[in-house]
């Protein structure tokens, strides 16, 4: 007999024969449990009612099923996409997002994101790019006791507490493209300064370059700050160049769009007059006419697996794909590049 009216975790755990930590990982959808324990606890739900109560489940085992997303990050779309992510590694199981934006540039910044951690308790933390590069973040992390995965550019921490994309590799692959169709005259409207990204970005570019043997010509670098505004802005520094480039490379898709607006607005065709390559492949990439060229940085997919680490210590056994780490980025060729004009 039930003791209240309500079907609590543990009746179900009696009448299906299983542990209470068994019921819980169907709960949660572990993907490792026998499809017939799975069916058979599943029907005991499904009879009795059984309506899981997380709060009641927090308390018993001492969890908060939050799950934290802590950002400052100036492309709303990468933050949608990674939001996307984590809520797909998250589906199906008992936690919840929570998004905190904070300034990484506020003194109290770090003293912000304890008392979010200490009020809140969460589970686990996702850091994106670029505050996930603080050293001090992540230290701060392990002093309060929360699980934590740095998102990144390249190697941040244990394959446990970080996910990352292949920046510089691949923009090399980029720069080498536009080398392949002719050009020499290659230019980059770079991401912000104090961006591992934007650091990682640049060296793949620098790397090509000197591997093809070209020089590059001062002022042929150009920052922006990840905006379609400051693509504008340093597209019109380059194309005012006494020799401007034939071709840019532009740190993500937003300042890639910012330079296809200063070129059209001089006049100039794309890809005729100026090829252009983009980075991150948001929709706005495939939208913009010509389609722009541009590397698919897998923001969704990291955040999932992401996800999937920060909560893995609640499944019984481990998932192979919690010790992945690095997920390659792709170069999406489409109709912004094109040879350089002859003369």
């Amino acid at each position: 007999m039930m003791a209240s009216g309500k079907p609590t975790i543990n009746d179900v755990a009696r009448i299906a024969g299983v542990s209470k930590k068994t019921v819980s990982r169907v709960i949660n959808r572990s993907p490792l449990l026998h499809v017939d324990t799975r069916a058979r606890v599943e029907h005991v739900i499904a009879e009795m009612g059984f309506v899981p109560n997380p709060q009641a489940r927090a308390l018993a085992l001492r969890r908060n099923f939050l799950i934290g997303l802590i950002h400052d990050n100036p492309n709303a779309q990468t933050v949608l996409n990674v939001q996307q992510g984590m809520l797909e590694g998250l589906r199906d199981t008992e936690f919840e997002l929570i998004v905190r934006p904070i300034n990484r540039h506020s003194p109290q910044m770090l003293g912000d994101v304890r008392r979010f951690l200490e009020r809140q308790r969460p589970h686990g933390v996702l850091l994106m790019p670029p505050i996930a590069e603080n050293p001090a973040l992540a230290e701060l992390c392990r002093d309060v006791g929360c699980r934590y995965v740095r998102m990144g550019s390249a190697a941040l921490d244990t394959p446990d507490r970080m996910v990352a994309s292949n920046d510089s590799e691949v923009v090399g692959l980029a720069v080498a493209h536009l080398v392949d169709q002719g050009h020499r005259r290659i230019a980059m409207i770079a991401g912000p300064d104090g961006f591992l990204s934007a650091a990682e970005r640049r060296k793949g570019f620098d790397a090509a370059l000197a591997k093809a043997g070209i020089t590059l010509p001062p002022g042929f670098v150009a920052e922006g700050g990840y905006t379609f505004e400051s693509g504008i802005a340093a597209a019109d520094l380059l194309l005012d160049l006494e020799e401007p480039p034939t071709a840019i490379f532009a740190g993500n898709d937003e300042m890639a769009a910012g330079a296809l607006h200063a070129a059209r607005r001089r006049g100039m065709s794309v890809p005729e007059d100026l090829s252009l390559i983009g980075f991150d492949d948001t929709g706005l990439a495939a939208h913009l006419w010509p389609p722009l060229t541009t590397v698919h940085w897998p923001g969704i997919m990291l955040a999932r697996l992401g996800a999937r680490k920060l909560i893995a210590d609640t499944f019984d056994e481990s998932d192979p794909e919690d010790d992945s780490w690095l997920y390659e980025s792709q170069l999406v060729h489409r109709d912004s590049v094109a040879p350089p004009r002859a003369g």
